[in-house]
């Protein structure tokens, strides 16, 4: 089986993916594209957040305008998404798209697919090749009688051998469904039979609750096999919630290092202190420690916090009134409840100054 250790390099803008680079994640804006200071605005919540590649839509020329403008003010590779209308995918690249996403099914004919190809060509821009369940082919529909991973493979394999008639092999392929199991199957399947980096996501995961579920469970599936070189968490709301999800998603398989891990224990009779908070609260300001790579424990008694918490770098443990401030699982000194989280801030802002990293 193909994996990203040994697919095509691709690079898109200032960064590259495949053949053993990191796993990237993209996001989508979810304002009108032609509105640029909205989406410029939305972009630089996502680059903060950690985003690597964003994707706009661009349904109108005046969103292809637009891009040309969003890209002076943005730091990351800006994608085009293009659907049914050729021309706008040529004016995509003229006004500086660092890749187009297409399908090449919906665009038109030969001599349409031709003209996006050559222009292609000409500005070096690779062409993320997408397939969706939702818009699968009717005749393939029909051979497996039904909407199947093995359907789908075969609707993105025939479009890029399409593309690869024309000479052109600057290609990132995606297919999508909401089935995760059907999705990640697929993945398997495509990955048997090209070398080109894949981007990975389930589509239409839902909201911020279900969609992380399912987004986790299906791209848990493909990385840990090796498959995907950029992935999304779509999720139905503000996109900056997709950047943390899939930053959290890529540290649990190993595939990402840097920024604070809070675990938490989910409580129990023994807690005395609003644990649920006072995590929320912990989590919230690791996002402030981007540059620590370090475990921080939350932790409900002082039963068996300073025990359960062993494994962490730093944590804290409610008591009565009061909790403690533990290294490596050794207790160093007591706390008031109301300034446990205060002193933990003091201590990640000064890690590494002490003795905060024994």
């Amino acid at each position: 089986m193909v994996t990203r250790n040994n697919t095509k390099v691709i690079r898109i803008g200032d960064k590259k993916i495949g053949g053993g680079n990191p796993v990237l994640i993209q996001s989508m804006t979810n304002t009108k594209t032609e509105d640029v200071e909205s989406t410029v605005s939305q972009i630089l919540s996502l680059e903060k957040a950690g985003c690597d590649i964003v994707r706009c839509t661009v349904p109108t020329p005046e969103a292809a305008d637009a891009l040309g403008e969003i890209k002076k003010r943005i730091h990351i590779p800006l994608v085009a998404d293009i659907h049914f209308n050729y021309k706008l995918a040529i004016a995509a690249m003229e006004n500086g798209a660092d890749k187009i996403r297409i399908n090449p099914g919906n665009i038109g004919g030969e001599d349409r697919i031709r003209a996006v190809i050559e222009k292609a060509k000409e500005y070096g821009v690779p062409i993320r090749v997408g397939v969706n369940s939702g818009s699968l082919e009717k005749e393939l529909v029909e051979k497996y009688h039904g909407v199947t991973a093995e359907g789908l493979v075969e609707s993105a394999v025939d479009k890029v051998r399409m593309i690869e008639a024309f000479d052109y092999d600057n290609l990132v392929v995606s297919i999508k469904s909401s089935d995760v199991l059907m999705c990640a199957r697929a993945y398997e399947l495509v990955a048997e039979q090209i070398d080109y980096p894949l981007h990975v996501g389930i589509t239409e995961a839902g909201t911020v609750y279900s969609g992380n579920i399912k987004s986790a469970v299906g791209l848990g599936i493909i990385l840990h096999q090796g498959l995907g070189d950029t992935i999304r968490v779509s999720l139905t709301g503000d996109p900056v919630n997709e950047i943390a999800s899939a930053k959290l998603i890529l540290k649990t398989l190993g595939l990402r290092r840097g920024g604070i891990e809070v675990v938490s224990c989910p409580t129990c009779g023994r807690t005395n202190i609003d644990l649920i908070s006072l995590a929320g609260q912990v989590e919230t300001m690791a996002a402030d420690f981007e540059h620590l790579n370090i475990k921080v424990a939350v932790m409900g008694c002082v039963v068996n916090g300073p025990g359960e918490a062993k494994e962490a770098d730093i944590g804290i443990a409610g008591g009565i009134g009061e909790g403690l401030l533990m290294k490596k699982g050794q207790v160093i000194r007591k706390v008031p409840e109301e300034d446990l989280l205060s002193t933990l801030r003091y201590e990640l802002e000064h890690w590494g100054e002490s003795d905060a990293d024994c």
